[in-house]
């Protein structure tokens, strides 16, 4: 993504070898911008901001708890609860998403 290129160029970390092409750069995942002579060109992008969120879909949970587990025991150890419908996990693990 474009915003994780965006670091000034004192922060950037070397990427690629001398002389590397813009698409090359591109290529292994990492930034070009060749207006800053001096430093890296070819760099490492910022890391990913991930969120934690609870599916929506009832059907994709993943169980984190047991039978009857109850809500405080399930937030406890870091998972979601939600206790509805019948017949699927109502503490269940946070899926990652990139914000």
């Amino acid at each position: 993504a474009k915003c994780q290129c965006k670091l000034l160029p004192k922060e950037r970390t070397n990427c690629g070898y001398p002389g590397i092409s813009a698409a090359e750069c591109k290529k292994i995942g990492c930034c070009f911008n060749s207006s800053t002579p001096s430093v890296p060109w070819c760099y490492t992008p910022k890391p990913k901001k991930v969120k934690k969120v609870c599916p929506n879909d009832p059907y994709a949970r993943i169980n984190c708890g047991y039978p009857g587990i109850k809500a405080k025991e399930c937030t406890k150890k870091g998972c979601c609860f939600r206790a509805h419908p019948a017949g699927v996990p109502w503490c269940f693990y946070h899926r990652v998403t990139e914000e």
